[in-house]
Formats: structure tokens, C-alpha cells, sequence
């Protein structure tokens, strides 16, 4: 059922008449309707001309913005041609690119465009948002996105904070008093934006962002990565000296490293419906002198698996259903499908893997086993590198991280497999 615009959403549909009309803020916050509704008007009545739709990729793309469209319009008015990568909205070609792809750039260098659509907008190189403003060059021409906030010195804040107009996450119009500001029109949007949502999901929402999230996905704040990332970790709730009965092991996750160290830690899925990391083993060449070969490293992880106490249980060793490698280890990989340990490379999108560990973390679906102690040391000092926000990075430094990477990979790249398992609903990506 389509519901009306209203509120924010409404007002921000009749203001974005500029070249440039950015909505931006808070998940879930109507931003992404209210901008398809304005772009769907514009297909409709715009100039004529060719026509671009970018996201992060051409898959989140789909997800979040030409699915939705579809179930609004039907496949006759809205019909998306997955093979050329094009979708044909109300009868008009519309090109369709991610945007972490360089062939993005090349795929609309050549183009002259009558307007655009951008999803995610924030995490696209600004090469690529530049070489697009250079193809909006049919009289008339708009731009249409939207995005969720980044780091204060982000080069899209930067264009944001000149903005010839500001629907305000207050929802006040502020216009610009430079005397040349850009033909932009911002609208800035918070969770409670949305009249749509139940106040149920709007309390879960809240309790499981948890600070840099809280700001950025809840408020709709412009913050830097600044401090401890796991700043929500309490040794006293996450830390425990008693794992319950594992009903499922989940798998591995294993940050690869010669001359660094190696860190392997196992996910298993509680009887009490939470996540637990139950053990681990580290291998460190420069404590130990000595470097170890792919194979070696492959013996000594199934060794350490064979030697795994079962909690609950007399019984000794487990099985985990997959191995997730760091995704620049591909021959270990290979390395642990030959010796019949079932592996695969981990998602390594590192903000939103940091962000699914904060909220399980935040909700106490997640513990540690003493006995991880190094782990444990390096979940507490795990911090922002404040060099690379000064940049507009979101980066973690690179020091003392080998187990926070691992139990991101583990913990991040099996989501789908747990989420529906835990004892409370997660909102998260799939």
C-alpha cells in the first residue's frame, strides 16, 4: 500500500527545484521516498534527453531505490533490464551504474544527460559525482539524491554547507546569504521525519545504533570518527566466564598474516538465542620467530578446532559450518577447501561490519570468553584514526587490530545466517 507524502517529505518534494536536490540524514527517515517521488516527476515531465540512475552499486541501487519503484509502478510502467543495465521508467531509457565501479565514469563520460539520480551519494568518489556535473549539460538539467551522513570534513558536506537552500533537520528554511552559493537545495532529515513508522520500531531503531550511528543514522549528524570504535564494549556485560550450550557454530573468522600476527576466533550461536565468541588462536611470527606457511596455518587451525571444549558438554572439538578468510588471503582460502575445512572471503566492508558488531554489542547479543584475552585487549583499544578523519575518513588505525578484524569478518559476513536466530529482531542489511 503506498501512503501519502506528508510532513518533510511533502515539503521537500515541492522545494527541490534546484540543479542540484540532496536529501539527507537518518535511516529509515522518508528520505529515499520523498526523493523517488521527485524523480518520478521528473522523468514524467522533465526535458527530454538521456537519463542516469547511480548508486554504491548496481545492487544496492536495485535494493533500495528501482525495487521499490517497481512495486509502487508495476514491471509495464517500470522495468528494469538487469543484462544492459538500464531501466525503463514510464517509457524513458534510464542508464544504471555503481558507483564503486571505475567503469561508472567511462560509463557516463560519453553522455550528455537531461538528469540524474544518486543513491548513497556519500560513498561515491568525488571523481565521479564531478565528472557527472559535467554531464548535466541539456538545458534544464536536475540532480536527485540522496545519502546518509558521513564525516564533517566529507567532500559532499563541503558542497552541502553551500547549499542555496536548507530544509533543516529542525525543519526550518535557512537560505543562503553568500552572494554565489551553489544551485543546490539540501533537506535534511531525522528519524522521527517519518510519520510512517510504528513507535515500537522507532525504540529498537534507537537502542541499537549506539554512538558515531546514533548521530549519523538516528539524528542525521555530520561527525567525525573520533575515540574508542567499540566505545559501547563493557568487560562486565560482554565478557563472560560461562558459554551456554552452542546450538549451532557458526564459523571462523580469520584475519590472515605472516609477518603479522594471525588471528582465528569461533562464532557459535547460544542456546539462549545470542552470539558467542567461545575461543580463539593467535599465532604471532614476531613473538614467536618464526612465520608459517599457508599450510601450516591450516593444520594448526584444525588442530586448535579439534581442541575446542564443547561448552556444556564432555565432549571436545567442533565443526564450524564455514571458515571466513580475510579477503586478501585467497590462497589460504583455497589452502582450507583442500585440506575439507569449507571456507569463503569475508565482506570487508568495514563501516557496515563495524556497525552490525556495535549493535549486537549494544544489545547484548554478543560475548566474549575470557579465556580470549587478546581479543579482548585489542576490542578495548580498537579507535578512529583521527589523521584519516581529518581527511573525511572513516578508518580504524592499524595497529592492534587483527582480532577486531576477524570477529568483524565472522560476525558481519554471516549475518544472514544468524539474524533470524537471535532473540531479538536486528535491523540490518541482509
Amino acid at each position: 500500500m503506498i501512503k501519502p507524502l506528508t510532513g518533510k517529505a511533502k515539503r521537500s518534494v515541492q522545494l527541490a527545484t534546484a540543479r542540484y536536490n540532496i536529501w539527507e540524514g537518518a535511516v529509515r527517515s522518508s528520505k529515499t521516498v520523498a526523493s523517488t517521488f521527485r524523480w518520478m516527476q521528473y522523468v514524467r515531465n522533465g526535458p527530454g534527453g538521456n537519463l542516469a540512475m547511480l548508486g554504491k552499486t548496481e545492487r544496492t541501487l536495485k535494493r533500495n531505490v528501482i525495487d521499490p519503484m517497481i512495486d509502487m509502478l508495476g514491471s509495464k510502467r517500470c522495468r528494469y533490464m538487469s543484462g544492459s543495465g538500464e531501466l525503463y521508467l514510464f517509457g524513458r531509457r534510464i542508464y544504471t551504474a555503481g558507483a564503486n565501479d571505475a567503469r561508472a565514469i567511462e560509463k557516463i563520460q560519453g553522455l550528455t544527460l537531461a538528469g540524474a539520480y544518486g543513491d548513497e551519494i556519500a560513498t561515491w568518489p568525488e571523481d565521479l559525482w564531478n565528472m557527472l556535473g559535467t554531464r548535466l549539460s541539456v538545458p534544464g538539467a536536475q540532480f536527485f539524491g540522496t545519502c546518509n551522513p558521513a564525516g564533517p570534513v566529507h567532500w559532499l558536506k563541503v558542497l552541502l554547507d553551500q547549499a542555496a537552500m536548507w530544509l533543516d533537520h529542525d525543519g526550518a528554511i535557512t537560505r543562503s546569504q553568500d552572494g554565489d552559493p551553489l544551485d543546490m537545495h539540501r533537506f535534511s532529515f531525522t528519524l522521527d521525519d517519518n510519520p510512517h513508522l510504528s513507535p515500537d520500531f522507532i525504540r529498537s531503531l534507537k537502542r541499537q545504533y549506539v554512538g558515531l550511528f546514533f548521530k549519523r543514522y538516528i539524528q542525521g549528524l555530520w561527525v567525525p570518527a573520533e575515540g574508542a570504535i567499540y566505545d559501547m564494549f563493557d568487560t562486565d556485560r560482554h565478557v563472560v566466564t560461562a558459554i551456554p550450550a552452542i546450538s549451532r557454530w557458526i564459523g571462523v573468522g580469520i584475519d590472515h598474516g605472516t609477518r603479522n600476527p594471525f588471528h582465528a576466533v569461533l562464532l557459535g550461536l547460544g542456546a539462549d538465542r545470542k552470539l558467542h565468541i567461545t575461543s580463539d588462536w593467535r599465532w604471532d611470527s614476531a613473538r614467536q620467530r618464526r612465520q608459517l606457511s599457508d599450510a601450516e596455518y591450516s593444520r594448526e587451525v584444525r588442530h586448535w578446532l579439534g581442541g575446542v571444549p564443547v561448552p556444556r558438554s564432555d565432549r571436545i572439538g567442533v565443526q564450524p559450518e564455514r571458515a571466513v578468510v580475510d579477503p586478501s588471503a585467497t590462497g589460504f582460502r583455497v589452502q582450507l577447501q583442500q585440506d575439507g575445512l569449507a571456507s569463503m572471503l569475508a565482506d570487508n566492508s568495514v563501516l557496515p561490519g563495524i556497525r552490525t558488531i556495535s549493535t549486537l554489542y549494544s544489545l547484548d547479543l554478543l560475548d566474549i570468553h575470557e579465556s580470549c584475552q587478546e581479543l579482548i585487549r585489542e576490542t578495548l583499544g580498537y579507535s578512529w584514526d583521527d589523521k584519516a578523519a581529518a581527511k573525511g575518513e572513516d578508518v580504524p588505525m592499524k595497529v592492534a587490530d587483527h582480532g577486531p578484524d576477524a570477529k568483524r569478518y565472522i560476525g558481519h559476513t554471516t549475518r544472514a545466517a544468524w539474524r533470524g536466530e537471535l532473540r531479538e529482531r536486528l535491523h540490518l542489511p541482509a
